[in-house]
């Protein structure tokens, strides 16, 4: 097939549910449901975590950094997949899908490092109770988000300027209802090796290193509380841990599922559905994880609640 520039290229074709045209008004309602519970849950974790005082602490800083992030990534793919079913359209302009790979890579990282900045300071909360606030001051918390930020923007800087070097063909198809960095990499027509290389080595380093990280940390974090005395405190650092560690799972397992569901099929359907566990799912789900467990959050989010009411009236 003959190849293309970048000045030849007008838009990409978003497969996702393109198939299922009978169901695509249900598609579009879940989906926006989806999308206001995922918004409103942590814009609620956000709000709740700056209100009361007893939440100002590093776990929910980092907490509510993540609802943050979290908002922002559901927002690069969603509100465009629900244009794009309300307009009958599968169109992305070559301008928005350069867009949209650099924000979802960019926000991807940002949750990865995140969730081993909350595995460290749960280890530093358990692990080391009497050096917690010496340690986690507010200068080195600001300068660990900032850091986070800052890799993070590089990266997705490097790999957005990487596939604007890319030249494509004719068959610009992607079967996702977002731009996913592998699924576009594979379209090209040009050598994409160094390509390749820089996703993996990332992959490696910027993904399974954190992982890596969280695992190690709680391979210490685990002794130190089984040795704790109390029963209601071995309960509140359990609950704690139970919850960043279901978040953990949920996302790496989720992301996981996504790609070895691109390599296995080209079958947009089972593509989108794995897409959506880790792009929907797992953000939606994080608020009530982290809430479920822990009191204190509820205890913040109930005041929340009762002084809008008392505004309200």
């Amino acid at each position: 097939m003959k190849p293309m520039n970048d000045t030849e290229i007008s838009e990409f074709l978003l497969l996702g549910f393109a198939e299922d045209t009978e169901l695509q008004s249900l598609i579009f309602g879940l989906f926006l449901s989806m999308y206001l519970v995922t918004v409103l849950g942590n814009l609620f974790i956000i709000l709740a975590t700056i209100s009361d005082s007893h939440l100002h602490t590093p776990m929910y800083f980092f907490l509510s950094n993540l609802s943050f992030v979290d908002i922002c990534f559901t927002s690069t793919t969603i509100p465009k997949m629900l244009v794009n079913i309300q307009t009958q359209s599968k169109a992305i302009t070559y301008t928005g899908y350069i867009t949209q790979i650099h924000f979802f890579v960019l926000l991807i990282e940002v949750d990865i490092l995140l969730l081993i900045l909350m595995a460290y300071d749960r280890y530093v909360a358990i692990c080391h109770p009497l050096h917690y606030m010496v340690v986690m001051k507010p200068h080195l918390r600001g300068l660990l988000i900032l850091v986070s930020w800052v890799v993070s923007v590089l990266y997705a800087l490097l790999q957005s300027l990487m596939v604007l070097c890319l030249s494509f063909c004719m068959d610009l198809e992607i079967p996702h209802f977002f731009c996913e960095l592998n699924q576009v990499v594979q379209l090209a027509c040009s050598d994409t090796f160094l390509n390749e290389v820089v996703i993996y080595v990332a992959a490696i380093l910027l993904c399974g290193g954190p992982l890596i990280g969280i695992l190690y940390s709680y391979s210490k974090i685990v002794p130190s509380i089984c040795a704790i005395s109390s029963a209601q405190g071995r309960y509140k650092a359990f609950s704690t841990c139970a919850s960043h560690l279901s978040v953990v799972s949920l996302f790496y397992c989720t992301r996981l599922g996504m790609y070895l569901s691109s390599a296995v099929t080209q079958n947009s359907r089972s593509t989108s559905t794995a897409s959506v566990m880790y792009t929907m799912v797992t953000p939606m789900l994080n608020p009530f994880i982290y809430s479920l467990r822990n009191q204190d959050l509820k205890s913040a989010l109930s005041r929340l609640f009762e002084r809008e009411r008392l505004n309200i009236n």
